[in-house]
């Protein structure tokens, strides 16, 4: 007996422009072109793919039709690393604010840090003849966007530089400011110092970690890695990571955290805690929410900035295509407040 059988029957799949190609023998490229009217293709060749099309039943995406001859939206697209931080609310902000006094409107979308998803998100806005996508992405390797260049729209790459792929980006000064954050708790009288680190691919840990550890190598401070923790991408994760440092045999005194997910955590599991000597010295890379009452010092940069650059960029290389590639790097602030002065316990 079929188990299914008093289930809804599994949706048919869709034909795709690959069959049809291979039904009537012809390439990818000769079917494309024969289904979206283009000149210069044998009068048999084309009835040939539009024969195998009605067999199929293939339906040809009118959006993406469009796009290949050159119809765009009045829209930018925007694909976010994780709609919950606002991080990401920020610099969505800034590029509104910059397209909209050229009378555009944005689209956001999550990947929720997957490459799988981004490229199918990508893929989508490009099929709704976004103008221009803005991307801050989760893929080590961004050639696929290539793509999507080819059919007239920009692709600008922010908080993470583009890889792979001549494209423009904004980023942040991370190893700078990593520096400044380690050298000011150094500075305090601090050596055991931890870095409460996101996912150990994603540049900014990378570039942030890196600049910690030109300050504390050139500082002589031994051995300091074994306070590093990494896949603190949201606060209960960085929370457990602080926890389990403080809970061990030599705890540090100082904490610097990546982002302002870490921030949070480390602060929430600082609160209420009872530390000898006293609580903890801790830096945030990022300002955040509530971070200015909490008296908390950061490495502060400007989301909304990168955001109006970014945009910026898109418009211009919507009116010239052949401008050279950009990389903006903003530039990073350290930002007092208390949390980062505390000095170290007294031996």
């Amino acid at each position: 007996m079929n188990p299914r059988a008093d289930g809804p029957a599994p949706a048919p799949r869709r034909t795709t422009l690959v069959q049809v190609a291979q039904l009537a023998g012809v390439s990818l490229k000769t079917a494309s072109r024969a289904l979206g009217g283009e000149p210069h293709i044998r009068p048999a060749t084309r009835d040939q793919v539009l024969a195998a099309a009605r067999e199929l039943g293939y339906r040809r995406n009118t959006a993406a039709s469009l796009l290949a001859r050159g119809h765009h939206s009045d829209s930018f697209g925007l694909i976010t690393g994780d709609l919950t931080n606002p991080f990401y609310s920020a610099l969505a902000q800034g590029l509104e604010d910059e397209i909209r006094t050229e009378g555009l409107h944005l689209t956001v979308a999550n990947s929720r840090e997957s490459p799988e998803l981004e490229r199918s998100v990508a893929q989508s806005l490009a099929d709704w003849q976004t103008k221009a996508v803005v991307v801050a992405s989760a893929m080590p390797d961004h050639s696929s966007y290539a793509a999507l260049q080819e059919h007239g729209i920009p692709v600008v790459f922010v908080d993470r530089a583009a890889q792979q792929i001549e494209a423009d980006s904004v980023v942040f000064d991370n190893a700078g400011g990593g520096e400044t954050a380690a050298r000011h708790l150094l500075a305090g009288g601090h050596r055991r110092i931890a870095f409460i680190g996101d996912y150990t691919w994603l540049p900014t840990y990378q570039e942030r970690l890196a600049g910690m550890a030109g300050a504390m190598d050139a500082a002589g401070i031994e051995g300091w890695r074994r306070w590093v923790r990494a896949g603190a991408h949201d606060v209960p994760s960085a929370r457990a990571a602080t926890a389990e440092l403080l809970d061990g045999d030599d705890p540090p005194t100082a904490f610097f955290a990546g982002n302002n997910r870490a921030a949070l955590g480390v602060i929430e599991e600082l609160v209420g805690r009872s530390v000898d000597g006293g609580a903890p010295a801790v830096v945030g890379f990022d300002d955040f929410e509530g971070a200015r009452a909490l008296g908390v010092t950061v490495i502060a940069n400007d989301p909304q900035e990168m955001g109006r650059r970014a945009g910026r960029l898109a418009l211009d290389r919507l009116a010239d295509r052949d401008l050279p590639v950009q990389t903006v790097t903003l530039p990073t602030t350290l930002v007092t407040r208390g949390s980062g002065e505390r000095p170290p316990p007294r031996d």
